[in-house]
């Protein structure tokens, strides 16, 4: 994401990227390892996003939106808003009702939070993104605050009745991210990922 990020033009399209995470708990640029509580074997990541630390794992749906939003004509408040109604817009499709904390980015049904936002925009374009929870073992949650809140439940789509496949999230969430943007998705080449990752935090080793 860094890379193609540094190296693309105004040109170069935009891309969605959707991926499935070992299990990791990621904090982010002004994130607090006070909110990293019992970490066990998850490794723990500092990454160059927004936001405090949210965990990732199989079952989760991770989307990275790489948009150039000079080209788009929007900014960073409208980029927030528009990922947050797309994943509204998908949960309604399997009639669950999500909604908005004043305060706290994400998506939330009956309080407890489903997707995870925590964007980063260099070069007035986008990457990192969201992480909607379909079919996943929730129990590493318990190991941080989530997102920088105590206490804060969270739940994923198999549990309030949505699909337990992140192929079926997927077809769903890609559309009304597609529709959010006013963008045409077509499926394209997988990225290279053949760089150095980020090592894990050692402070959580």
């Amino acid at each position: 994401m860094q890379a193609y990020t540094d190296r693309r033009g105004p040109a170069d399209p935009d891309q969605l990227w959707l991926v499935e995470h070992d299990p990791v708990f990621t904090l982010g640029q002004a994130g607090k390892p006070e909110h990293v509580l019992l970490p066990g074997d998850v490794p723990v990541v500092r990454v160059d996003r927004g936001g405090q630390v949210t965990y990732h794992g199989p079952g989760q749906l991770v989307a990275y939106p790489l948009l150039d939003l000079r080209r788009l004509g929007i900014g960073v408040r409208e980029l927030v808003c528009r990922i947050e109604q797309a994943t509204i817009d998908a949960l309604a499709e399997w009639n669950i009702r999500g909604e908005r904390v004043s305060g706290a980015p994400g998506i939330y049904v009956d309080g407890a939070k489903v997707m995870a936002l925590g964007l980063r925009v260099r070069r007035s374009c986008s990457f990192h993104g969201l992480a909607f929870n379909v079919a996943m073992d929730l129990s590493p949650y318990a190991g941080i605050n989530p997102c920088g809140y105590e206490g804060l439940k969270v739940t994923q789509l198999l549990d309030l009745g949505g699909p337990a496949t992140l192929a079926e999230a997927a077809a769903v969430l890609v559309r009304t991210l597609a529709e959010a943007f006013e963008l045409h998705p077509q499926a394209g080449p997988k990225p290279d990922l053949a760089f150095p990752l980020p090592e894990p935090d050692s402070s959580h080793a």
